[in-house]
């Protein structure tokens, strides 16, 4: 089953970029079928990485936070490693095994809930909280070895694909407002509102979006990235963010929390079967739903979904995402999954698995390259993000506007992927509404079983959430 190309406008077409030495590559990757070529793979290898680059430092930061309440000792230089590593290992699977353009790497959202939720909040030791996480690594291997993941993105419709794609454009748009600019902050009286326009940071973000804006309007190769950089280098002329205190590290081997995950399996038993039942649920309902509306959203966006609706080598690219997952936990690290800052490379015009090969042995050289990486700011990423945005929510004009029972679950899934700051609750709100108007037009017979058994899932786990927080 061939993948769809894609007809946005950073698209490339095959050239002489692609010399004699890079054919075996152009013909593995099938460059000439997916219309690109080494440079745009190489570009948009590098912009993915780029725009990931801060879960080098972040994840490393929240993680810490709860073991070093458990643990004595700095930890920080070891997280790097596991993250970074963990990050390159799974993307390479998905570049060589699925051969989509995808990047994964501990996923945010789901590291705050293993540090404060599991390991401060219910006081599990942190080597329990990683034995869950390789657990949970373990069942998806299963799980995508079944094809029950390639199932679930079969069986989402049409409409709610689309959405989950534009839905995900204004998730990373509201990041690069919010958390990465301070464009946009919260507010007692209005929630959210306005942030401080004199806030250096905050005009360096301005600054930012005006010149990648400029970039990308101009149609520049390597438009993303370039703003990138472009950014970085003018906050730290200017003093506002601090330059690189160098450009090499030594890499700090895990030796203190690689392997961890193994002796937490031995003292899983002593914790509450309960606790430890809900805790691996979440982890594997948030990483199963995060990563089945990341691979559908960006997937739309390059072309790859058919006319079935279907992903090819679902299965496989839920692979890569298991085997992150379990290799995560054996370093160190929470839970592996892929990243919506995939679609950065996407617009850059990357097509094949070449791109995540590039992401990847960057995340493996960025050991050494931390003090540089870490360096780059948030406003120097929220350009790109927003732009990113601009671009994956376009894909609401391919809903059926006039059908309620389309266009209510729609709006619902991409109003709620941002406001509820998850992917998955996104589709939940999604999943549950869609077959009901269905069902309310009388066009119950038109829906997949798959549809009512997710909604029922789904339904389940907010009635038990509700049910939790009343008590």
């Amino acid at each position: 089953m061939s993948r769809k190309t894609s007809s946005t406008p950073t698209r490339s077409s095959p050239d002489s970029s692609s010399s004699p030495n890079s054919s075996g590559i152009a013909s593995f990757f099938e460059f000439e079928k997916l219309g690109t070529n080494l440079r745009t793979e190489v570009l948009a290898g590098v912009t993915t990485f780029v725009t990931m680059a801060y879960i080098l430092a972040v994840n490393p930061g929240i993680l810490s936070n709860a073991i070093f309440l458990q643990e004595s000792g700095d930890l920080f230089g070891e997280l790097v490693f596991a993250t970074a590593i963990s990050s390159a290992i799974s993307t390479m699977v998905m570049g060589l095994y699925a051969r989509y353009p995808f990047a994964l790497a501990p996923g945010m959202g789901i590291n705050a809930y293993f540090a404060f939720s599991v390991v401060l909040g219910l006081g599990i030791d942190w080597r329990v909280a990683l034995a869950a996480v390789f657990i949970e690594g373990l069942i998806f291997i299963a799980m995508s070895l079944t094809k029950m993941r390639s199932r679930i993105v079969a069986a989402i419709p049409d409409c709610l694909k689309h959405a989950t794609a534009a839905g995900i454009g204004l998730f990373i748009a509201y990041i690069a407002l919010t958390s990465n600019s301070g464009i946009i902050v919260t507010s007692e009286a209005t929630t959210t509102t306005l942030g401080n326009l004199a806030d250096p940071n905050t005009l360096m973000a301005i600054a930012g979006i005006l010149i990648t804006a400029a970039f990308v309007a101009r149609r520049v190769k390597g438009a993303l990235l370039i703003g990138i950089l472009a950014t970085a280098l003018l906050g730290w002329i200017l003093g506002i963010a601090p330059w690189p205190q160098g450009i090499i590290g030594f890499p700090v081997f895990p030796v203190n929390i690689a392997g961890q995950a193994f002796v937490g399996l031995g003292s899983v038993l002593q914790n509450s079967i309960w606790n430890l039942l809900a805790i691996l649920f979440v982890f594997l309902f948030v990483d199963t739903f995060d990563t089945v509306g990341t691979l559908t959203g960006v997937g739309v966006k390059a072309g790859f979904v058919n006319d079935k609706g279907e992903l090819p080598n679902a299965s496989k690219a839920f692979m890569a995402d298991a085997i992150g997952t379990t290799a995560g936990a054996a370093l160190g690290t929470s839970t592996v999954t892929t990243y919506i800052e995939s679609a950065a490379g996407v617009s850059e015009g990357g097509r094949s698995g070449f791109t995540a090969i590039v992401t990847a042995i960057l995340f493996a050289l960025s050991i050494f390259f931390t003090p540089l990486l870490s360096a780059i700011p948030p406003f120097a990423t929220a350009p790109v993000l927003l732009i990113v945005g601009v671009l994956m929510t376009g894909s609401i004009t391919d809903i059926n506007w006039n059908d309620p029972a389309e266009s209510i679950p729609s709006f619902l899934t991409i109003l709620f992927i941002p406001l509820s700051y998850s992917i998955a609750e996104g589709l939940a709100v999604g999943f549950i509404s869609y077959p009901i108007l269905k069902a309310i037009q009388g066009k119950a017979h038109e829906i997949d079983l798959t549809v009512w058994i997710l909604a029922a899932v789904f339904l389940l786990r907010f009635v038990f959430l509700a049910l939790e927080i009343g008590a």
